[in-house]
């Protein structure tokens, strides 16, 4: 078996199937304490050890079907974290289960958990708790075998204040008072699929909820409920547009949970419960990302890459069903207007991280590499444009649609890597070896840069971005007052998005051009995230000191990665304002994302 650089487990010994999580929160402490149970089963005879990883934690003791086991700790690795080495007090024959269970407590500054004080909510009364586990983290909340090649169920009993909510990536079992403490409350939860435990999640919290469909609750802050119900009506729609490009839904619930602003992604599929970011409340890509997250269900949560170097496979397929569901709502043009922009945001990517940089290999090699130090759109964008390019070689739509299907069918509840889709890709187009042979397989997985090939696009909605933003970067002083806010009459948000995309790829504009755009379309007024993060970022680029200000606010007002660190990084970039950027990080850092704060820390040469 391949083994995963990013973990001390060894699953081809010994595997966790099921865990029976018991645990209290403790706000004060602002740590986990409690017990995880696993089921685990000798791959092989005479078993007498099992490796876990875990990553600032205490372990306390260490049972085997009840009696004492010996157990220690090996040497901490800088990002990996420290193995957990068991000594099993009896021998297991290979197929023999037992309950391994560990009593331990995690640490305040725990990688997985951002705890917030009252003070940092909506509501301003009561304490919150949420857990990021991707991709490496669930080790920061609880001994495990972290590694995305083992699957495995769970039953969670979880302690919390009984004025709290707690919700977790499974199907809810009720709630009990905490017989141990009248102050607090017991929520249980199941999840019976088998799942990586990068998919494990925890949030407490003063929730509420709103169900706005058949299997969806939306659940949020009292402040954000409504709203939120209100913005994410369509999911049930989602859903059943992706249930028949996909197959059934397996999950039972499907409920969206909107975060505090610093959750550091769009959104995370964590099963039965996605965790969402609340810029996406104004954001013309709210859809996108509740399409992204629904289509995990299939691409992602029940086939897994085997190891974080295949994350693509996750990935790239998630996109592709993302904008199939795009263009069965919004039609087939549309689609091809979020590919092309798809392609934009690769080639942003890659000006960033270089051209000769091995991260930009569609299959990286990890060893030694932190999977968040290495996170970046191309595992996403490259791994789509791969997808769209064997669509329009295999003949189409509907053709390719017929082996995801399969794909999916062949491949649900096991972990993979790309060698296991590309057998599964030849022996379905059996009739079309000939067609596959001429794809330079070697330069799409294993070459830095662009991909060796650009799919073909529909241009009809990109045209009108296209057009604009040639003219703003051809356009000489005496040509700005030929500008006006008509230009944009006809334009819709996402052709916006487009258009200052364009104009990011292009060398910085005058800042009489930024100075002057600002006049005629007043971008400072407009709230929508994603376009105030582009043109904050133009303005930057172009040295437009009016504009610090709203930049640093935007960056430290909310705590999305994909806007923060560029954010921070042209900031630190702009020689007016690097010392203020750096004041300002510092500033903020104590009340960001643990891994925000780590990778905002490294790009603003700020890491210890």
């Amino acid at each position: 078996a391949m083994a995963d650089p990013s973990s001390f487990a060894s699953p081809s010994c010994c595997l966790t199937r099921h865990l029976y999580l018991r645990c209290r929160v403790d706000f004060g402490a602002r740590a986990l304490r409690g017990t995880a149970a696993f089921t685990a089963r000798a791959e092989r005879e005479a078993l007498r050890c099992l490796v876990l990883d875990t990553k600032d934690l205490q372990v306390f003791q260490v049972t085997v079907n009840g009696q004492d086991a010996k157990f220690g700790f090996g040497e901490k690795h800088t990002f990996k974290g420290t193995p957990l080495e068991i000594t099993l007090p009896f021998e297991l024959r290979r197929g023999q289960e037992a309950i391994v269970e560990i009593s331990f407590e995690s640490s305040p500054k725990s990688s997985a958990l951002q705890w917030f004080s009252p003070e940092q909510t909506s509501g301003k009364k009561h304490p919150f708790l949420f857990s990021q586990c991707q991709a490496t983290h669930c080790r920061a909340i609880l001994p495990c075998q972290d590694t995305p090649a083992v699957k495995l169920t769970y039953y969670a009993e979880i302690s919390v204040p009984k004025e709290l909510v707690a919700l977790m990536s499974a199907n809810r079992d009720g709630e009990i008072p905490d017989p141990e403490d009248s102050s607090r409350k017991i929520y249980r939860f199941s999840q019976n699929v088998p799942i990586p435990c990068y998919l494990i999640a925890l949030v407490v919290g003063a929730l509420e909820s709103r169900k706005i469909g058949p299997r969806t609750l939306v659940w949020a802050e009292k402040e954000l409920v409504d709203k939120s119900a209100y913005e994410f009506a369509e999911a049930e729609a989602m859903l059943k547009t992706a249930e028949d490009l996909a197959g059934p839904y397996i999950w039972g619930q499907y409920d969206l949970l909107v975060l505090p602003p610093s959750f550091p992604y769009g959104g995370m599929e964590n099963p039965c419960l996605t965790f969402v970011t609340p810029t996406l409340l104004v954001s013309a890509t709210l859809t996108k990302v509740i399409a992204h997250e629904i289509s995990h269900s299939w691409t992602g949560n029940l086939v897994t890459n085997k190891t974080w170097e295949h994350f693509w496979l996750n990935e790239g397929h998630t996109v592709y069903l993302e904008r199939r569901i795009g263009g069965r709502l919004f039609g087939e043009q549309f689609r091809h207007f979020q590919a092309l922009g798809g392609w934009r945001d690769l080639q942003n990517t890659i000006n960033t991280l270089g051209d000769k940089n091995p991260v930009t290999n569609l299959i990286p090699n990890l060893n030694e590499v932190d999977p968040d130090v290495a996170y970046s759109s191309v595992p996403y964008e490259k791994g789509f444009a791969l997808l769209f390019y064997l669509e329009q070689l295999l003949g189409g739509l509907d053709v390719f649609i017929g082996f995801l299907k399969a794909y999916i069918q062949q491949f649900a509840y096991k972990s993979i890597v790309t060698e296991d889709w590309k057998k599964f890709l030849y022996s379905y187009f059996k009739d079309k070896v000939d067609v596959l042979d001429k794809v330079d397989w070697n330069l799409w997985f294993h070459a830095p840069g662009m991909p060796p090939v650009k799919p073909m696009y529909d241009m009809t909605l990109a045209n009108a971005c296209v057009a604009l933003s040639q003219r703003w970067i051809k356009a000489k002083e005496s040509d700005l007052g030929s500008f006006s806010s008509s230009d944009l009459k006809e334009m819709s948000s996402h052709q916006l998005i487009e258009f200052l995309a364009l104009l990011l790829l292009e060398a910085p504009l005058p800042v009489s051009h930024v100075q002057r755009m600002q006049q005629v379309y007043d971008f400072n007024a407009i709230n929508n995230s994603e376009i105030r993060f582009r043109w904050l970022r133009l303005c930057i680029k172009s040295k437009w000191e009016e504009a610090i200000p709203l930049a640093l606010k935007m960056a430290t007002d909310q705590g999305r990665m994909k806007f923060t660190r560029p954010l921070f990084r042209d900031l630190y970039s702009f020689d007016k304002c690097r010392d203020l950027a750096v004041k300002t990080f510092l500033e903020h850092r104590a009340s960001m994302h643990p891994v925000t704060s780590m990778l905002v820390g490294k790009d603003l040469k700020q890491d210890q």
